[in-house]
């Protein structure tokens, strides 16, 4: 008989947003009229912008004729994509990144779980708590971890608590560690990290010859100048971090697909002979073979987030959602809640009301108010007691949770 892969047998019973799917699907089947607003899994709601979607008609034209027509394109995404966006979104801010060091892929989620692939078995982890679910579930999967205990930790990772104490930024560890997962602006607290603190992260993975995967998805949130967007920002991070990025949230592309991965020519790690291997040649290995590249349609409309038309169209979209969480960091703010993040960030971070755990407040806020977040024990044991509510959603939507929650809830 066929075997199977047994790290996938010490995951916990459901990934956290399919377990909400669930529990929603549930009151619904009991409570068919009811009016749900989902703010909880980071979906976008707004249409792709003009600039992406001209782009991409174009692109579906161009493949309705044989001298444009496109089949297989290169693994690592197209020369125009990966140099455009090497320009804009690094050199631009004084980041010696080339676009040969850019990947393009579908997603910054499957890549932050594929990227294990090219590590060994035996490196010490290290990531927060709360953290986003993929970051540790991915290593599960891969055999990285111990079974899980009580409390939902797995043995063999590092946990960096993270709370209101240490506002939300976790300290550098005490033990030498060999990946490190950092997301700024963070999901699911919504924090963001100085130039400062993320020099202390660096620092510390050259040290040790640690590599930092910085999770930068949520980059375009961030309307403070003095915070970076990109690790690279910080002199000595190529040396020791991979980045992602991603277009699901800035420009929509959620259920369009299209990401980034940034892997340094000049960064290494570790053979088991202890020789120093490139990690670019060992990224671009794997891709080449497990990856068929992202369509041309979907990287021509990636290409036109960076046009004129795009940088601005982009910039309404990103308002409009950072909009909707001051609304609701007011609202929940003036109700009595702590409230968290929601500043350079589309995540709401929360104390739930009167003690009550995380899953029952959401049991509770769906069974009232017909409104739907993420508990944040759902990110990990340091998260109970927490909630998540997503920005991304209309502004009637938004409004209309507010005003349930707050007649509601007194905090």
């Amino acid at each position: 008989m066929a075997t199977i892969n047994d790290n996938y047998l010490k995951l916990k019973a459901g990934y956290l947003f399919p377990e909400i799917a669930r529990r929603v699907n549930t009151f619904v089947e009991s409570n068919p009229s009811a009016n749900i607003i989902k703010l909880g899994i980071g979906d976008v709601t707004e249409p792709l912008p003009e600039a992406c979607r001209t782009a991409m008609i174009k692109a579906v034209e161009d493949m309705g004729d044989r001298s444009t027509f496109k089949g297989y394109g290169p693994e690592q995404g197209y020369g125009w994509l990966r140099e455009t966006i090497a320009a804009q979104d690094f050199q631009s801010r004084g980041c010696d990144i080339d676009g040969s060091e850019i990947f393009v892929s579908d997603g910054a989620k499957c890549d932050s779980g594929n990227i294990l692939d090219i590590f060994g078995k035996n490196n010490k982890i290290a990531v927060t708590d709360p953290v986003y679910p993929v970051y540790v579930d991915t290593n599960v999967m891969a055999g990285n971890t111990g079974e899980n205990n009580d409390k939902g930790e797995y043995d063999g990772l590092v946990y960096l608590p993270i709370s209101a104490d240490n506002n939300f930024l976790a300290d550098i560890p005490t033990e030498k560690v060999d990946l490190i997962y950092l997301c700024f602006p963070n999901n699911p607290t919504g924090a963001t990290a100085t130039k400062e603190y993320l020099k202390a992260w660096v620092d510390y993975a050259k040290a040790n010859n640690a590599i930092i995967f910085f999770d930068a998805a949520y980059e375009a949130f961030i309307t403070d100048d003095s915070l970076p967007h990109s690790i690279y920002e910080i002199e000595g991070a190529k040396d020791c971090a991979i980045e992602f990025r991603s277009f699901s949230k800035n420009a929509g592309f959620t259920g369009t697909r299209c990401a980034f991965t940034v892997v340094p020519k000049q960064l290494t790690a570790k053979a088991a002979d202890g020789s120093e291997v490139e990690l670019w040649k060992l990224w671009n290995r794997r891709q080449s073979t497990k990856f068929n590249g992202v369509s041309y349609i979907v990287q021509r409309g990636a290409e036109a987030v960076y046009s004129e038309a795009g940088k601005a169209q982009i910039k309404a979209l990103v308002n409009f959602y950072l909009e909707n969480a001051q609304i609701i960091c007011n609202k929940l703010t003036g109700a009595g809640f702590d409230v968290y993040g929601g500043v350079n960030a589309p995540y709401i971070w929360l104390k739930t009301p009167h003690n009550l755990s995380s899953w029952d407040f959401f049991d509770k806020l769906l069974q009232t108010t017909n409104v739907v977040g993420t508990p944040g024990s759902g990110f990990g044991a340091a998260g109970e007691g927490y909630f998540r509510i997503s920005a991304f959603n209309s502004r009637e939507n938004v409004e209309e949770a507010m005003k349930r929650i707050t007649e509601q809830f007194k905090a």
